[in-house]
């Protein structure tokens, strides 16, 4: 069951992402708002729901929150998780989060810059 929750909310996520982007993102700016956008709503969104669980005031069952968390958040922007995490771990570990920040941000930037460099790399 977990499973189809999963990619159930993935699903929807991923829809939801793509749908936000198109009616936001103006073709002729080159900025993109619309993935600015989604990422900043996912972790509002991400941070209001942990904010609710750990008050008690909001309680999801197991499967539910993997819906919720892992796929419909997940597949709207996984960018959420990623904040959710840094927030986290700058509650109890500052220098864990800037760590995190830092491998993260500069470790993607420089996997798409080298797989971008492979991939366009002439035979």
């Amino acid at each position: 069951m977990t499973w189809l929750a999963v990619a159930a909310g993935g699903a929807l996520g991923s829809l939801a992402r793509h749908v936000i982007n198109q009616f936001v993102q103006p073709p002729v700016l080159r900025f993109p708002i619309g993935i600015v956008l989604v990422n900043v709503a996912g972790c509002f969104i991400i941070g209001l729901l942990a904010g609710a669980m750990a008050s008690t005031r909001l309680s999801l069952s197991q499967t539910g929150r993997e819906f919720v968390f892992v796929g419909l958040l997940g597949g709207f922007t996984t960018f959420s998780a990623f904040g959710l995490d840094t927030f986290a771990l700058a509650r109890t570990s500052p220098g864990l989060a800037i760590t995190n920040v830092a491998a993260q941000v500069g470790g993607g930037l420089a996997a798409v810059w080298i797989g971008y460099l492979i991939g366009a790399k002439s035979s």
